[in-house]
């Protein structure tokens, strides 16, 4: 059971307003749970509005209702970008929208963690539970770059890995719109100067990442959401392989016209402070010595 006593009222009165049809138990069909969800973003308000101090550009161009799939750059060596867009779309949309997510299969290893989870509408990241999410117009979060786009060393921020081509073959089967985006700030809060692979493998993780501070722990790092307009693509989902690598790229252009518009605008706000120039130089020595 969750624990009711940091459960904010103004949260939970937001979770009452998420278009999703929950019952007297306070269960949707999903097995997502309203306590849970209006404990979750208790712990997740201060995070995303002082610690992140979360700005969003672009959120309407997020549907207020029916399907869609948020699309974009995954960073940051621990998902806080995960935690921060289903923040932004309970926070600052209205009406709030729950945003549901594909876990990697291995937190579902992690016994309390995965339970957590699946009430809060994140689920193992298997292709029938996604389609049943969007055929039931949900909104469902995607990072193509998978696992490995939060591995990424701080060297390589911002720079794109190779996209899979199973979301565009959901949107297509789905017929649902793609929501295009950029999360800026989350690489300069979690700058990876190497990850501890052996490690991570004995906690069930890909790997542990290490920053210049040592702690796998963010630093409160001003972030920002760009979202860009909706993209219809059509098709059933059948098509050629090379049709759906033309249409990610498309998508992939967007995204990275997205965060080059995005950093400006991040440097602009915050300025190039000494910190980052401090962490670039900190983890190209690292490079150095590795090479």
């Amino acid at each position: 059971m969750p624990f009711n006593v940091i459960n904010n009222p103004e949260v939970f009165e937001r979770v009452r307003r998420l278009q999703i049809p929950f019952n007297r138990y306070g269960l949707d069909r999903y097995g997502i749970s309203q306590e849970h969800l209006a404990n979750v973003f208790t712990v997740f308000r201060p995070f995303y509005e002082r610690y992140f101090s979360v700005e969003c550009y672009g959120l309407e161009h997020v549907p207020g209702q029916g399907r869609g799939m948020l699309v974009g750059n995954h960073s940051g060596g621990i998902p806080v970008d995960g935690a921060m867009l289903l923040s932004a779309l309970f926070f600052d949309k209205e009406p709030p929208r729950l945003v549901h997510g594909m876990v990697d299969k291995f937190a579902n290893r992690w016994p309390i963690v995965s339970q957590w989870f699946s009430r809060m509408g994140q689920f193992t990241g298997l292709p029938e539970h996604a389609v049943r999410l969007l055929k039931d117009d949900r909104l469902l979060m995607v990072f193509p770059e998978g696992a490995e786009g939060t591995a990424k060393l701080f060297k390589d921020r911002y720079k794109l890995l190779d996209f899979g081509t199973g979301f565009m073959r959901l949107a297509l089967k789905s017929d649902s719109p793609i929501i295009p985006f950029a999360f800026i700030g989350g690489e300069e809060a979690m700058p990876v100067m190497f990850r501890l692979e052996k490690l991570g493998n004995l906690l069930g993780a890909p790997y542990v990442p290490v920053p210049p501070h040592l702690l796998p722990i963010p630093l409160p790092v001003h972030c920002e959401f760009h979202f860009g307009e909706p993209m219809n693509f059509e098709g059933d989902g059948t098509e050629s392989d090379e049709t759906i690598q033309e249409y990610i790229d498309q998508v992939r252009t967007r995204i990275e016209a997205l965060i080059e518009k995005g950093r400006r605008h991040w440097r602009k706000r915050i300025g190039r402070g000494d910190r980052e120039r401090a962490i670039e130089g900190s983890t190209n020595d690292t490079a150095e010595e590795d090479e």
